[in-house]
């Protein structure tokens, strides 16, 4: 039976429009129309705001679960259920560096997830371990190593899904980044301490993205543009960005999304345990992780990842900015659909896509969210 989600305002990609209802059928938005097909049921969304789900790139846990904990079917199930009460509808599970066992062992969490039908998962994110020891920030340095061959093989071994892998360029082959790339791996540049030129040849061999860009990488100077003015300078890339009141002063939000553009800005959250739960400490590798006033520290108060959740960066993002809430949104689920390939199936409300939504109230509360049309509980 035909859904029609009905007296909403919805977010498309123009604008907002109060005269038009969304028709789902078998999963995908069939039709935005201002008339209910017959034998429609019908959704009264009460006159809130419908959006495109979010889809964050970068979660490294929540609920309570730690994605390298454990790297599980049951895992990215916690992880995906603690986000969806957020706005996330896609997510990317995140690991960070880690010995390549793992590494296989997450892949094929996330290759089982996919098959088994775990609402929300687009694929994976390998951040690390082929990272720059100066910029390691929470990486622990003894997971850190030299990519090789075997690295393409694995980085490129999933079956479903998208395989977003961030590393460090001056620590990798040009080559190899374009061999990634060829194989249908999505590769951002992240703890790195290149110089500036090292990302524009990495960006020709096929990079695409940077890894919360201005943490964890060399900075923008006068005469040494670093990873920062090559992610602002370089129209072909996206950046990730972390928008919790901690990682970034708001001028740099600022900066950023004057640099790129709303069109080529993503938020990420970099979560962590703590998010959809009331933990203040957690352990991470074997360290210790507290929060105090939304802050993930360690005992050395190095930053370990963020609580933020995507509802929060799109909140923050307009406070911090005053970008408009159809740009905000739109950095939250269009632009990282965009930047990982999956624009054809989600990440916007439009027909034929699929019907991953959310229903928010004035203070972007989610009220209800549907992936693939099912309509689906936060638990």
């Amino acid at each position: 039976m035909a859904l029609a989600l009905v007296n909403g305002r919805l977010m498309l990609p123009a604008g907002v429009r109060e005269d038009l209802c969304v028709i789902v059928e078998e999963g995908r938005i069939s039709a935005l129309s201002d008339d209910v097909p017959a034998g429609a049921e019908r959704i009264d969304l009460e006159g809130k705001l419908l959006l495109a789900g979010f889809i964050d790139t970068q979660v490294n846990g929540g609920g309570g679960a730690l994605f390298n904990d454990d790297p599980s079917v049951q895992t990215i199930r916690v992880i995906g259920a603690a986000h969806r009460r957020f706005g996330t509808t896609g997510f990317l599970p995140t690991l960070i560096s880690d010995d390549l066992a793992v590494v296989a062992r997450a892949i094929e969490a996330v290759d089982q997830a996919i098959e088994d039908g775990v609402p929300g998962v687009l694929g994976i994110h390998i951040e690390g371990p082929f990272l720059s020891l100066a910029r390691h920030g929470i990486h622990d340095p003894e997971k850190i190593r030299r990519f090789d061959a075997e690295a393409i093989e694995l980085l490129s071994s999933a079956r479903h899904g998208r395989t977003l892998v961030t590393l460090a360029p001056e620590e990798v082959d040009p080559a190899a980044i374009q061999a990634l790339v060829s194989r249908g791996v999505v590769v951002a540049a992240g703890h790195t301490n290149a110089d500036y030129e090292t990302i524009v040849r990495a960006v020709d061999h096929g990079l695409s993205g940077f890894t919360h860009i201005f943490n964890a990488m060399s900075p923008l100077m006068n005469r040494a543009p670093g990873v920062v003015g090559a992610a602002l300078d370089d129209d072909r890339t996206i950046a990730g960005i972390i928008v919790d009141g901690h990682h970034l002063h708001p001028a740099a939000v600022r900066i950023a999304l004057r640099a790129k553009g709303a069109e080529r800005l993503m938020l990420v959250t970099d979560a962590m345990p703590s998010v959809g739960t009331d933990r203040t400490e957690f352990i991470l590798q074997g360290r210790r992780i507290h929060e105090e006033d939304g802050l993930l520290r360690d005992d050395q108060g190095v930053l370990a990842g963020s609580a933020l959740d995507m509802a929060g960066a799109v909140r923050n993002i307009m406070a911090q900015t005053g970008v408009s809430l159809r740009d905000a949104t739109a950095m939250a689920s269009a632009v990282p659909a965009r930047f990982i390939g999956v624009d054809d199936a989600t990440g916007k409300i439009a027909i034929g896509l699929r019907a991953d939504l959310i229903l928010v109230d004035g203070d972007l509360n989610v009220v209800r969210s549907w992936i693939g049309g099912r309509e689906l509980s936060a638990a």
